[in-house]
Protein backbone atom coordinates (compact mmCIF):
# COMPACT_ATOMS: atom_id res chain seq x y z
CA UNK A 1 0.00 0.00 0.00
CA UNK A 2 2.64 2.40 0.97
CA UNK A 3 4.92 1.92 -2.42
CA UNK A 4 1.84 2.31 -4.38
CA UNK A 5 0.69 5.50 -2.91
CA UNK A 6 4.36 6.54 -3.17
CA UNK A 7 4.17 6.08 -6.84
CA UNK A 8 0.94 7.51 -7.43
CA UNK A 9 1.78 10.74 -5.14
CA UNK A 10 5.23 11.20 -5.81
CA UNK A 11 5.13 14.67 -4.61
CA UNK A 12 3.61 14.18 -1.81
CA UNK A 13 5.36 14.90 1.63
CA UNK A 14 5.16 12.28 4.27
CA UNK A 15 2.61 14.27 6.30
CA UNK A 16 0.44 14.12 3.62
CA UNK A 17 0.59 11.00 2.28
CA UNK A 18 0.37 9.60 5.67
CA UNK A 19 -2.95 11.78 6.09
CA UNK A 20 -4.35 10.55 2.64
CA UNK A 21 -3.61 6.91 3.62
CA UNK A 22 -5.13 7.38 7.38
CA UNK A 23 -2.25 6.31 9.24
CA UNK A 24 -0.02 8.15 11.86
CA UNK A 25 4.26 8.59 10.91
CA UNK A 26 4.86 6.00 13.31
CA UNK A 27 2.79 3.03 11.24
CA UNK A 28 4.34 4.60 8.35
CA UNK A 29 8.03 4.84 9.17
CA UNK A 30 7.94 0.91 10.50
CA UNK A 31 6.76 -0.56 7.43
CA UNK A 32 9.54 1.21 5.21
CA UNK A 33 12.51 -1.23 5.16
CA UNK A 34 15.19 1.67 3.98
CA UNK A 35 13.71 3.69 6.96
CA UNK A 36 16.86 4.63 9.12
CA UNK A 37 16.35 5.78 12.40
CA UNK A 38 17.94 8.51 12.13
CA UNK A 39 14.94 9.38 10.02
CA UNK A 40 12.41 8.38 11.86
CA UNK A 41 14.33 10.78 15.17
CA UNK A 42 13.77 13.66 12.20
CA UNK A 43 9.98 12.74 11.75
CA UNK A 44 9.22 12.85 15.63
CA UNK A 45 10.88 15.71 16.35
CA UNK A 46 8.84 16.93 13.28
CA UNK A 47 5.33 15.78 14.72
CA UNK A 48 6.21 17.13 18.25
CA UNK A 49 6.80 20.25 16.45
CA UNK A 50 4.14 20.86 14.58
CA UNK A 51 1.95 19.92 17.79
CA UNK A 52 3.67 22.35 19.94
CA UNK A 53 3.08 25.24 17.15
CA UNK A 54 -1.06 24.28 17.31
CA UNK A 55 -0.90 24.01 21.43
CA UNK A 56 2.10 26.40 22.72
CA UNK A 57 1.33 25.71 26.15
CA UNK A 58 1.35 21.84 25.85
CA UNK A 59 4.31 20.15 27.91
CA UNK A 60 5.66 16.87 27.20
CA UNK A 61 2.53 14.46 28.64
CA UNK A 62 0.04 16.04 26.34
CA UNK A 63 2.28 15.97 23.86
CA UNK A 64 2.70 12.13 24.34
CA UNK A 65 -0.71 12.26 24.46
CA UNK A 66 -1.46 13.85 21.27
CA UNK A 67 1.27 12.18 19.55
CA UNK A 68 -0.23 8.53 20.43
CA UNK A 69 -3.41 10.02 18.73
CA UNK A 70 -1.43 10.17 15.72
CA UNK A 71 0.29 6.67 15.57
CA UNK A 72 2.87 7.42 17.50
CA UNK A 73 4.08 4.79 19.94
CA UNK A 74 6.24 6.78 22.12
CA UNK A 75 7.12 7.10 25.95
CA UNK A 76 6.90 10.63 27.89
CA UNK A 77 10.54 10.41 28.80
CA UNK A 78 11.63 10.22 25.04
CA UNK A 79 9.63 12.93 23.97
CA UNK A 80 10.64 15.45 27.16
CA UNK A 81 14.16 14.55 25.46
CA UNK A 82 13.27 16.22 22.26
CA UNK A 83 11.70 18.67 23.35
CA UNK A 84 14.38 19.75 26.01
CA UNK A 85 16.85 19.45 22.98
CA UNK A 86 14.79 21.55 20.38
CA UNK A 87 13.84 23.84 23.27
CA UNK A 88 10.28 23.29 22.42
CA UNK A 89 9.51 23.13 26.34
CA UNK A 90 7.15 26.12 27.57
CA UNK A 91 8.64 28.66 29.30
CA UNK A 92 5.68 31.20 29.44
CA UNK A 93 5.41 32.75 33.23
CA UNK A 94 3.96 36.22 34.08
CA UNK A 95 2.52 38.25 37.12
CA UNK A 96 -1.10 39.10 36.54
CA UNK A 97 -3.13 41.57 38.41
CA UNK A 98 -5.96 40.57 41.32
CA UNK A 99 -9.13 42.09 39.89
CA UNK A 100 -11.15 41.11 42.64
CA UNK A 101 -13.06 43.95 44.66
CA UNK A 102 -14.30 42.21 47.96
CA UNK A 103 -14.14 45.19 50.47
CA UNK A 104 -18.04 45.96 49.95
CA UNK A 105 -20.92 45.48 52.19
CA UNK A 106 -23.19 43.58 49.95
CA UNK A 107 -23.59 39.48 51.02
CA UNK A 108 -21.69 37.09 50.46
CA UNK A 109 -22.69 33.27 50.71
CA UNK A 110 -20.94 30.18 51.52
CA UNK A 111 -19.07 27.72 49.71
CA UNK A 112 -20.96 25.06 48.25
CA UNK A 113 -18.81 23.63 45.89
CA UNK A 114 -16.20 22.35 48.80
CA UNK A 115 -16.83 18.37 48.90
CA UNK A 116 -19.44 18.30 46.28
CA UNK A 117 -19.20 15.04 44.08
CA UNK A 118 -19.76 16.03 40.61
CA UNK A 119 -21.51 13.31 38.51
CA UNK A 120 -22.42 15.46 35.67
CA UNK A 121 -22.65 18.53 33.55
CA UNK A 122 -24.46 21.89 34.90
CA UNK A 123 -24.66 20.82 38.11
CA UNK A 124 -22.05 23.10 39.24
CA UNK A 125 -20.30 26.00 37.23
CA UNK A 126 -17.11 28.66 38.18
CA UNK A 127 -16.88 31.88 37.53
CA UNK A 128 -13.99 34.82 37.47
CA UNK A 129 -12.52 37.43 36.05
CA UNK A 130 -9.25 38.67 34.58
CA UNK A 131 -7.57 41.55 32.26
CA UNK A 132 -6.26 41.67 29.21
CA UNK A 133 -3.71 43.91 28.11
CA UNK A 134 -3.94 46.31 25.41
CA UNK A 135 -1.48 49.12 24.02
CA UNK A 136 -3.42 51.96 25.70
CA UNK A 137 -5.79 50.40 27.50
CA UNK A 138 -7.16 47.09 29.63
CA UNK A 139 -10.13 45.32 28.91
CA UNK A 140 -11.83 42.57 31.32
CA UNK A 141 -12.56 39.00 30.24
CA UNK A 142 -15.44 37.36 32.23
CA UNK A 143 -15.94 33.68 32.10
CA UNK A 144 -18.07 30.51 33.42
CA UNK A 145 -16.56 27.04 33.43
CA UNK A 146 -18.98 23.91 33.63
CA UNK A 147 -17.07 22.68 36.72
CA UNK A 148 -17.81 19.16 35.81
CA UNK A 149 -15.98 18.69 32.45
CA UNK A 150 -14.04 22.41 32.34
CA UNK A 151 -15.85 23.48 29.53
CA UNK A 152 -16.16 27.51 28.85
CA UNK A 153 -19.66 27.49 28.80
CA UNK A 154 -19.71 31.97 28.92
CA UNK A 155 -17.45 34.05 28.10
CA UNK A 156 -17.63 38.40 27.63
CA UNK A 157 -14.91 40.99 27.11
CA UNK A 158 -15.58 44.18 28.07
CA UNK A 159 -13.98 47.28 28.32
CA UNK A 160 -14.99 48.15 32.08
CA UNK A 161 -15.04 45.60 34.76
CA UNK A 162 -18.85 46.10 35.89
CA UNK A 163 -21.79 43.85 36.88
CA UNK A 164 -22.44 43.69 33.45
CA UNK A 165 -19.85 42.06 32.47
CA UNK A 166 -20.17 39.49 34.67
CA UNK A 167 -23.74 39.34 33.87
CA UNK A 168 -23.21 38.88 29.87
CA UNK A 169 -21.17 35.93 30.40
CA UNK A 170 -23.45 34.59 32.63
CA UNK A 171 -26.45 35.20 29.86
CA UNK A 172 -24.01 33.65 27.64
CA UNK A 173 -24.09 30.14 29.30
CA UNK A 174 -27.92 30.30 30.60
CA UNK A 175 -28.81 30.46 26.46
CA UNK A 176 -26.15 27.77 25.52
CA UNK A 177 -26.52 25.36 28.27
CA UNK A 178 -30.23 26.23 30.18
CA UNK A 179 -29.67 24.55 33.51
CA UNK A 180 -31.51 23.29 35.93
CA UNK A 181 -32.94 24.86 38.95
CA UNK A 182 -30.85 23.47 41.81
CA UNK A 183 -27.17 24.72 39.74
CA UNK A 184 -24.52 25.86 42.04
CA UNK A 185 -22.63 28.80 40.82
CA UNK A 186 -19.62 29.27 42.57
CA UNK A 187 -17.25 32.80 42.34
CA UNK A 188 -15.03 35.31 44.36
CA UNK A 189 -16.70 37.16 46.79
CA UNK A 190 -15.78 40.18 44.33
CA UNK A 191 -18.60 42.83 44.10
CA UNK A 192 -19.38 41.81 40.63
CA UNK A 193 -21.14 38.60 41.56
CA UNK A 194 -22.18 39.84 44.62
CA UNK A 195 -24.15 43.17 43.02
CA UNK A 196 -28.13 42.84 43.36
CA UNK A 197 -28.41 42.56 39.72
CA UNK A 198 -26.39 39.47 39.52
CA UNK A 199 -27.85 37.61 42.28
CA UNK A 200 -31.54 38.49 41.02
CA UNK A 201 -30.34 36.71 37.58
CA UNK A 202 -29.02 33.81 39.66
CA UNK A 203 -32.43 33.45 42.25
CA UNK A 204 -34.55 33.70 38.76
CA UNK A 205 -33.47 30.73 37.40
CA UNK A 206 -33.22 28.97 40.37
CA UNK A 207 -29.34 28.90 40.80
CA UNK A 208 -27.64 27.93 44.31
CA UNK A 209 -25.12 30.95 45.03
CA UNK A 210 -21.63 29.66 45.69
CA UNK A 211 -18.58 32.29 46.81
CA UNK A 212 -14.95 31.27 47.67
CA UNK A 213 -13.54 32.67 51.06
CA UNK A 214 -11.54 36.12 50.67
CA UNK A 215 -7.78 35.98 50.05
CA UNK A 216 -8.37 32.01 48.94
CA UNK A 217 -7.67 31.41 45.49
CA UNK A 218 -7.40 27.67 45.76
CA UNK A 219 -11.37 27.69 46.38
CA UNK A 220 -11.83 28.47 42.76
CA UNK A 221 -9.11 26.79 41.53
CA UNK A 222 -10.55 25.26 38.20
CA UNK A 223 -11.25 28.97 37.03
CA UNK A 224 -7.61 29.92 37.71
CA UNK A 225 -6.30 26.85 35.99
CA UNK A 226 -8.56 28.13 33.16
CA UNK A 227 -7.20 31.52 32.83
CA UNK A 228 -3.77 30.24 33.43
CA UNK A 229 -4.00 28.40 30.46
CA UNK A 230 -5.45 31.07 28.33
CA UNK A 231 -2.99 33.53 29.53
CA UNK A 232 -0.10 31.14 28.27
CA UNK A 233 -1.85 29.69 25.25
CA UNK A 234 -3.31 32.93 23.99
CA UNK A 235 -2.85 35.69 25.64
CA UNK A 236 0.55 35.61 26.12
CA UNK A 237 1.40 34.76 22.79
CA UNK A 238 -0.21 37.81 20.99
CA UNK A 239 -0.07 41.36 21.04
CA UNK A 240 -3.47 42.44 20.37
CA UNK A 241 -3.58 45.90 19.09
CA UNK A 242 -7.55 46.58 19.65
CA UNK A 243 -10.46 46.03 21.55
CA UNK A 244 -11.67 44.17 18.35
CA UNK A 245 -9.07 41.69 17.54
CA UNK A 246 -8.15 40.46 21.39
CA UNK A 247 -12.30 39.47 21.08
CA UNK A 248 -11.80 37.34 18.12
CA UNK A 249 -8.72 36.43 18.92
CA UNK A 250 -10.38 35.27 22.59
CA UNK A 251 -13.38 33.51 21.19
CA UNK A 252 -11.50 31.82 18.63
CA UNK A 253 -9.34 30.04 21.34
CA UNK A 254 -12.01 29.64 23.82
CA UNK A 255 -14.09 27.88 21.31
CA UNK A 256 -11.88 26.26 18.75
CA UNK A 257 -9.10 25.09 20.54
CA UNK A 258 -9.92 24.80 24.46
CA UNK A 259 -13.27 23.82 24.40
CA UNK A 260 -12.76 20.72 21.09
CA UNK A 261 -9.51 20.39 20.72
CA UNK A 262 -6.67 21.23 23.61
CA UNK A 263 -6.06 17.94 25.92
CA UNK A 264 -6.83 18.44 29.54
CA UNK A 265 -4.80 16.01 32.42
CA UNK A 266 -7.71 15.80 34.61
CA UNK A 267 -10.39 14.94 32.16
CA UNK A 268 -8.40 11.47 31.12
CA UNK A 269 -6.19 13.43 28.48
CA UNK A 270 -9.42 14.42 26.47
CA UNK A 271 -11.09 18.10 25.34
CA UNK A 272 -13.90 19.70 27.15
CA UNK A 273 -16.20 18.43 24.15
CA UNK A 274 -14.83 15.09 23.94
CA UNK A 275 -15.45 14.41 27.92
CA UNK A 276 -19.29 16.18 27.64
CA UNK A 277 -19.56 13.77 25.01
CA UNK A 278 -17.95 10.26 25.94
CA UNK A 279 -18.87 10.72 30.13
CA UNK A 280 -22.37 12.53 29.82
CA UNK A 281 -24.94 10.94 32.27
CA UNK A 282 -26.82 8.89 29.67
CA UNK A 283 -25.07 9.78 26.56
Amino acid sequence: MIAQARQDYPALSVRRLCALLGVGYSWYYERQENTTQAERDVALRDAIEQIVLAFPGYGYRRVTKALAREGWAVNHKRVLRVMRQESLLCQLKRRFAVTTNSAHVLRTYPNLVAGFDLTGPDQAWVADVTYIRLPTAFAYLACILDAWSRRCVGWQLARAIDAQLTLAALEGALAARHPAPGLIHHSDRGVQYASAVYVARLEAVGARISMAAVGNPYENAKAESFFKTLRCEEVYLQQYQTFHEAEANLGRFIEDVYNTKRLHSSLRYLSPAEFEAVERPGG
